[in-house]
């Protein structure tokens, strides 16, 4: 039996999870919660009441939904929460937690502490991934520590196989507004821009429109101010393991993908997507897969 799948069956959510929670009480404002989710680079954070207790979290997301509603910065974030917050334990396996998460149509899970309603740690995708990347890394099928050179790369998934199809875009002149309208009916983290001639030209994300709400930018600001550029792409037929490579070492959540050249983007490689896939493991491991 091949030693990756022994090595990547039953793994529990405390080899995942990380230790560090960022929370805040939920009497602080909205503006305290974008700067907490910017300087520690998190999608969420968790909310507590009196003596740490959990009571909710407030994601990047619903921060963007303050911006579009002209909530002020000093918002409580208990007025803007989601919760109560989903738990699991560390001793939990991967795939239950998973499960969990599907479920519930969550992107993270709090990890339950010694003392009840408290947080010990998070489990969220990003976690998942860089966990099963390591054990990728370390397989002697890897293509990973030397490239493509000398490796036989057929029983490696393509990114192709595991893209998200199909890709929304905004007008580089197109609002704030008009931005989040489109992230928030397709609940995306973030929308290409393009130019007049429909080129590529940049990205707008979650971050950089609750970043636009900090610093009081008017909803009718164009996408191409708050926009980064250039659009962090790669091939369809790039391996996948090596796309999951280029979006750990540039710390960036997903990879527009094209098909012919950068200009024709024909999908999105996201880090949930890498988490159904084990990290990019090959084919040899289709069988130990966690299921989300």
């Amino acid at each position: 039996m091949n030693s990756q799948k022994n090595v990547l069956q039953g793994l529990a959510v405390r080899e995942a999870m990380r230790r560090q929670v960022i929370s805040l009480p939920a009497g602080a404002g909205v503006d305290q919660a974008i700067r907490y989710c910017t300087k520690y680079k998190v999608n969420a954070l968790l909310v507590t009441g009196d003596r740490g207790k959990a009571l909710g979290v407030v994601s990047k997301t619903d921060l963007m939904g303050a911006y579009y509603a002209g909530l002020p910065l000093e918002t409580p974030l208990q007025a803007i929460m989601s919760g109560p917050p989903r738990f699991c334990r560390a001793e939990d396996s991967l795939d239950a937690a998973l499960d969990v998460m599907r479920t519930h149509q969550v992107h993270r899970l709090y990890v339950e502490g010694e003392k009840g309603g408290k947080a010990a740690g998070v489990l969220a995708y990003p976690d998942i991934v860089g966990l099963l990347y390591r054990y990728c890394h370390q397989c002697d099928r890897s293509i990973l520590r030397s490239g493509k050179k000398g490796k036989d790369l057929a029983d490696h998934l393509t990114v192709r196989e595991v893209m998200t199809p199909g890709v929304e875009a905004v007008a580089e002149n197109a609002g704030l507004a008009q931005v989040m309208e489109v992230l928030a009916a397709a609940r995306l983290a973030a929308v290409l821009v393009q130019d007049a001639s429909g080129l590529p030209v940049g990205v707008a994300s979650k971050t950089d429109l609750i970043l636009a709400y900090l610093h009081g930018l008017s909803q009718e600001t164009p996408a191409r101010v708050v926009m980064n550029s250039p659009v962090q792409d790669c091939p369809q037929e790039e391996v996948l393991a090596l796309a999951i490579q280029q979006m750990i070492f540039s710390d960036i959540h997903r990879l527009f993908i094209y098909k012919k050249d950068h200009r024709d983007i024909v999908g999105v490689l996201s880090l949930s997507d890498a988490a159904r896939f084990r990290s990019g493991a090959c084919r040899a491991c289709l069988t130990s897969r966690i299921k989300v």
